[in-house]
């Protein structure tokens, strides 16, 4: 509707006037809605600038830890315990949790392999 009412005023518009309000839903989880925004110079309220990065991987991992962690860990006595076991299981998450999608390896050895095989050696020279 506003687009067709921006259309319809004979005054120019300045790209990022039209602001697309939103809570945060799974339509900011695609890339095509974010282009569809960008091509019709519509700003978006949210995220950094309302694209597919916007907070997805973060509500998702935030759901996994609480699956496997917080709730299977009730009834939490003190905040001291939270965050021991949110720091072994950041522990694990990153170090030896096996990921499917990078060929059953911890993420922390992808990400060791990708750098190792994308920058080059430092050369040293002694005199």
């Amino acid at each position: 509707m506003a687009l067709w009412q921006r259309d319809r005023d004979e005054q120019p518009y300045q790209r990022g006037e039209l602001i697309h309000h939103s809570d945060v839903g799974s339509q900011y989880t695609s890339f095509r809605f974010a282009e569809h925004l960008d091509a019709a110079g519509i700003a978006a309220s949210i995220g950094s600038v309302g694209d597919a990065y916007d907070n997805a991987l973060m509500k998702s991992t935030i759901g996994l830890f609480k699956t496997e962690l917080i709730k299977p860990g009730r009834p939490w006595r003190t905040l001291s315990q939270v965050e021991l076991a949110t720091a072994e299981w950041v522990d694990w998450y990153c170090h030896r949790r096996l990921h499917g999608e990078i060929g059953h390896i911890p993420p922390a050895e992808y990400e060791t392999n990708h750098y190792r095989t994308t920058t080059k050696p430092q050369v040293t020279t002694t005199i």
